[in-house]
């Protein structure tokens, strides 16, 4: 039977639950239990049972891990080291502005306008406590506007030293390519020159664009070096900018005194680099190169009979065979590989079925137009417009056309698919690709430098990713001056790169999440608010997080987000 009782000691009333039973016929107690005093059970009683008044949900899961990420990566320190410490009523230093820049690209992308609304809605505020202004957007602009280009670079250089030695990151697969991004800056504007027309590759030519160039690791399409550049520029232009900075920090990472020639990182890029000055400067630098040739300059490599192909790896590249030869290329006799692979080839082969498909609906339409006897167009117009139809790659080779009569009223057009020359054109060039190197056989075999071409879907892949508009975006781009452009191009590559260490160590981990699923995963660990409004005064506070599933347990321990939990 259990019962109150209580004991006075020293003038106070401690209570206690008790539990009696009878013990050899006496009655005797078995278990006592403190409660404390009465004050005590009062409050114990006032949580368990009153209900809060109100309840908010915040963002915490994501959060918290990017900042960890933050954190270990130094990034406000650092930016802090280069920058100099600010005036004490600037509300927060530089770094602490440009870290949470970043958590934003990498969580909820929006404009620093829109910031301290979204900031209010997570739990940040209670790890990172700011004065009340410090949010306004304009203190984001005026830490922006402390960062010069030179420490731009050097604030780069730092953070990818203090990954590569947190993280382990593997440094001997680089990958380099070049994209541009689409801005909304006025045709008028005269403070960003940096935005400029020319070939999008968003096929927004209507918009000014940014270029942007990223190196980034075959080991978890982590980037390393990054190179924001006028949209006017041709992407060859800038790949010895790149390389150098490559080289710079190869040797500041690296510098060991080794020459080895294998131990050379190997820098793979596609043929848009290709000229004779790049090749020149590679040939100069400790670096190896995997690269590639456009098969159409290239006939006589193209001609040899199938026979010489030899499969290079049944296990990891299904239906690709190849053989390899040498050649002067660019001024210098390299290692050729020649490839065919079969899935590229029925991949082309049915691209290439959809654009004879509407170059035939072209021609039909043009023909039926001809043969009502109505056109006003001359020959020469009519012969123009056929020559645009057949235009596209490799149109004009399979497609016959005949065009009949001298008068507009007289034209006539027939036309047909050449099978013949279709099957020629699919044996010479579908499925093809020519790459190149200055590895040797005993350096690397055919198969890896297959692998090593094919890294490049890292670099892609993170491209992608930038122009994702929920995570990790590079857009909004709210800025108009060429100084806050590249501050903008930093930290979204910095989101970039803190997006994928988190992959990566949750692939090292045994959970393979992409960015949006890792994101999506820790977001819905969230925290509850609860308030509880007394007869007067402020209302009492009780935080607590989200039930929290198997796969976000794992990855609440891998992000140590315990250590931003709320306390109870």
């Amino acid at each position: 039977m259990a019962s109150i009782t209580s004991k006075t000691i020293s003038g106070h009333t401690y209570y206690y639950l008790v539990e009696s039973a009878r013990v050899g016929g006496k009655p005797r107690i078995v278990s006592q239990r403190y409660l404390g005093k009465a004050s005590d059970i009062e409050a114990a009683i006032d949580g368990a049972t009153v209900m809060p008044d109100r309840t908010r949900h915040l963002a915490f899961g994501d959060v918290a891990a990017v900042w960890e990420m933050l954190r270990r990566l130094r990034v406000a320190e650092v930016i802090d080291e280069v920058v100099g410490a600010r005036r004490s009523d600037a509300g927060a230093s530089v770094g602490t502005y440009i870290a949470l820049a970043t958590l934003n690209r990498v969580v909820d992308p929006c404009s620093k306008l829109a910031f301290s609304a979204w900031w209010a809605k997570t739990s940040g505020d209670r790890w990172l406590q700011l004065p009340a202004g410090a949010l306004d957007h304009r203190r984001f602009w005026e830490a922006m506007d402390a960062i010069g280009d030179e420490q731009i670079n050097e604030i780069e250089r730092r953070i990818v030293a203090a990954m590569v030695e947190t993280f382990q990151v593997d440094l001997s697969g680089l990958v380099l390519d070049m994209t541009n991004f689409a801005t909304w800056i006025d045709s008028g504007n005269e403070r960003a020159p940096i935005a400029r027309r020319g070939h999008s590759k968003q096929k927004r030519s209507d918009l000014r664009i940014v270029g942007l160039g990223l190196v980034v690791s075959t080991d978890g399409a982590v980037p390393l070096v990054s190179h924001a550049y006028p949209g006017n520029k041709p992407d060859v232009t800038q790949f010895p900018v790149m390389v150098a900075e490559l080289v710079g920090r190869f040797g500041v990472l690296f510098d060991d005194g080794d020459e080895r020639e294998h131990d050379r990182l190997t820098l793979v890029y596609d043929a848009g680099q290709n000229s004779e000055n790049n090749y020149e400067l590679l040939d100069g630098v400790p670096l190896h190169f995997v690269g590639s040739l456009p098969p159409s300059d290239h006939p006589d490599l193209l001609g040899v009979a199938k026979h010489r192909y030899k499969t290079v790896d049944n296990e990891a590249f299904p239906g690709l065979v190849a053989f390899e030869t040498r050649k002067i290329v660019f001024g210098k006799e390299r290692r050729l590989v020649v490839c065919h692979s079969k899935g590229l080839h029925d991949k082309q082969s049915r691209g290439f079925d959809q654009t004879l498909a509407k170059a035939t609906r072209q021609l039909g339409e043009l023909q039926a137009r001809l043969a009502r006897g109505r056109t006003r167009k001359s020959r020469e117009k009519v012969e123009a417009e056929i020559a645009a139809i057949v235009a596209p790659r490799w149109v004009s080779r399979v497609m016959a056309t005949t065009l009949t009569g001298e008068d507009p009223a007289e034209l006539r057009l027939s036309f047909h698919t050449d099978d013949k020359a279709r099957a020629a054109l699919e044996e010479e060039l579908f499925g093809k690709r020519i790459l190149f190197t200055d590895k040797t056989p005993g350096e690397a075999p055919t198969a890896q430098i297959v692998a090593e071409y094919r890294s490049q879907e890292s670099v892609e892949g993170d491209f992608r990713q930038m122009k994702d508009p929920k995570v990790v975006s590079f857009s909004p781009m709210f800025h108009w001056t060429e100084q806050k452009i590249r501050v903008h191009v930093f930290y979204c590559v910095l989101a970039l790169m803190v997006a994928r260490l988190m992959v990566r160590d949750a692939d090292h981990a045994g959970m393979h999440l992409s960015v949006r699923e890792l994101l999506g995963t820790l977001a819905g660990i969230e925290e509850t608010l609860m308030l509880y409004q007394g007869e007067r005064g402020r209302p009492r506070a009780r935080r607590m997080l989200t039930e929290i599933d198997p796969t976000q347990r794992r990855l609440y321990d891998l992000f140590g987000l315990d250590a931003y939990a709320p306390k109870r």
